[in-house]
């Protein structure tokens, strides 16, 4: 896909999956191939694996390589596919850019490097010199509350203007000021998502072309309606929709993501809920509440008072 193809078509409700694993802490591919029948079928507008949501620094290299393959080949061109493939290592993130590549992958998500700090003008280099190894699109993963810096809209502007496959930008960004100046600085046909949940919809509102919401592996049809009924012009029905999805946006968001996901998912019998040390399920506390919620949408089922 090229930079033009990228531009129309990676829209809407891109759904950042999780990595299934067995009780072992092997790699379930074979419901990560399930979990993305099921996004398609349940109208994601795109897949995206090895993000954030999808654990990728409790991953091996060779696992990252092994589920991006393995996304890549379920998706089979039915919808764009956008894997992680940012590291805090520079040249890992230059690799995986790469193979996704050759693997067939749509377009790149490249996060910020978490932990090192770097500043701006390293940044600059570390994504200058990553779109310049690929032709493929690239999408920058903006996340200041995980790496512990911000992407200056500065930098991202001048990273838009010297490199033509870095077409947008996922921001997980609650500076919603920050969010507006990256389109009034990188121009209205620069794609911008939302990172955060509760601002799926305002992004929408001032241009943006869709979100990376981690709800979607709960609930992908509503999420993705939520799209459909404002490129439709349907902005009461979207409006709607945002407000109906809160409560659950909320539970997911009350312990580290992923983990209230995985427990989420492991409810409503599409996963085994296991995660990696350091991450670990919630509290049994917040589990009853996340049961609870799931029960108020009818994701589980509630008999009486107890939830089941």
């Amino acid at each position: 896909m090229n930079v033009e193809e990228a531009k129309k078509s990676l829209r809407g409700s891109i759904a950042p999956i999780i990595t299934p694993f067995h009780d072992d802490e092997s790699l379930d591919l074979d419901t990560l191939k399930s979990l993305i029948d099921w996004h398609i079928q349940s109208g994601s507008h795109g897949i995206s694996v090895t993000g954030t949501t999808g654990e990728p620094s409790s991953l091996t290299l060779k696992e990252r390589e092994r589920v991006m393959e393995t996304a890549i080949k379920a998706v089979d061109k039915r919808v764009p596919i956008v894997p992680g493939t940012g590291s805090t290592n520079h040249q890992e993130s230059l690799h995986l850019t790469k193979l996704a590549q050759e693997m067939g992958a749509d377009a790149a998500m490249v996060i910020v490097p978490y932990y090192n700090k770097p500043s701006q003008h390293a940044l600059y280099k570390h994504f200058k010199l990553i779109a310049d190894s690929v032709d493929i699109p690239l999408i920058i993963y903006n996340i200041p509350g995980r790496t512990a810096v911000n992407l200056e809209v500065k930098t991202l502007a001048r990273l838009n203007e010297d490199c033509p496959n870095i077409i947008g930008v996922k921001e997980s960004n609650k500076d919603f000021e920050h969010i507006n100046r990256v389109l009034l600085n990188c121009g209205r046909d620069f794609l911008l998502y939302s990172g955060i949940e509760l601002l799926c919809y305002p992004m929408l509102a001032i241009g943006g072309a869709g979100y990376i919401s981690a709800t979607a592996n709960v609930l992908p049809s509503k999420v993705a309606e939520v799209y459909n009924a404002w490129d439709s012009g349907n902005v009461e029905e979207a409006l709607k929709l945002h407000y109906e999805l809160m409560p659950l946006n909320d539970v997911l968001f009350k312990d580290t993501n992923p983990a209230p996901l995985k427990a989420a998912l492991g409810m409503m019998g599409k996963i085994n809920p296991k995660l990696r040390l350091p991450m670990d399920l919630p509290a049994e506390s917040l589990q009853k509440e996340i049961r609870s919620v799931l029960a108020d949408y009818g994701l589980v089922e509630k008999i009486g008072s107890e939830v089941k």
